[in-house]
């Protein structure tokens, strides 16, 4: 049987080419569309998470803060994003945001002039561009997961304010891991009763009273207005964490 090895990846019969992965390294005249190919996005994938695992490794204690890039900047979202940012550093915490505009830009600017950490994960979209201002440390991915890994990674909690199909992506993964232990010891705090509420009831109403999860996995969840809770919240975790 006609057989051939490039590296793990084992060839037969019809299937065995008549070129060695050097022959297509060194020259100069092959076609450049293999850089697209899913094994080479595998190296670009393995570099999101080298670049993010660097730059995060030494971040000490974190909170995620969610809401939405839509936010403007004299919506009260926004100014309760900023102050959560601003109480979050005083406590002691650095805050990550997705590092684009709205409540993530309050939640990073409250953060840097505080004189905390501010860290913004931004990612390639067709309809936003770069990083807010207030990020005094960016990392900019290409995919979702990759970012994603970095935001449960490095955050000792969540704290999510009124956003749209990101910050509800966000938040579910959220629940996701903590309801499948995952993560332990993860607050996730829903800021805004006004906006969460109607979430919360479709949860506990339908979700939960149709059997489709159990009533203590709402107790995953906090709901609040009042920023100082957040970020009581998220030190008591961290206490408990550190016995």
């Amino acid at each position: 049987m006609r057989s051939k090895f490039k590296g793990p990846i084992i060839q037969r019969r019809g299937q065995v080419d008549g070129s060695t992965t050097d022959q297509h390294l060194l020259d100069s005249r092959s076609d450049s569309g293999w850089v697209h190919t899913d094994p080479w996005r595998v190296l670009r994938i393995q570099a999101e998470f080298v670049e993010g695992f660097g730059a995060l490794a030494e971040l000490g204690p974190a909170i995620a803060v969610f809401g939405s890039a839509r936010t403007a900047t004299d919506d009260p979202a926004y100014a309760a994003a900023e102050q959560l940012g601003r109480r979050l550093a005083e406590a002691g915490f650095a805050v990550i945001t997705g590092g684009g505009p709205g409540a993530m830009e309050a939640a990073n600017r409250g953060a840097s002039q505080a004189g905390g950490v501010s860290v913004g994960l931004g990612i390639e979209l067709p309809f936003e561009a770069g990083l807010n201002e207030w990020a005094d440390v960016g990392i900019n991915f290409r995919y979702f997961f990759a970012r994603k890994t970095m935001f449960v990674k490095y955050s000792q909690g969540f704290a999510v304010l009124p956003g749209g199909v990101g910050t509800l992506d966000e938040l579910f993964e959220a629940m996701t891991l903590v309801q499948t232990r995952k993560v332990t010891s993860f607050p996730i705090v829903l800021v805004g009763t006004a906006y969460w509420s109607g979430l919360l009831d479709w949860l506990r109403d339908t979700v939960a009273g149709e059997g489709k999860i159990a009533e203590e996995d709402l107790d995953m969840l906090t709901l609040t207005d009042d920023v100082d809770e957040v970020v009581a919240i998220m030190r008591a975790a961290r206490e408990g964490r550190d016995r």
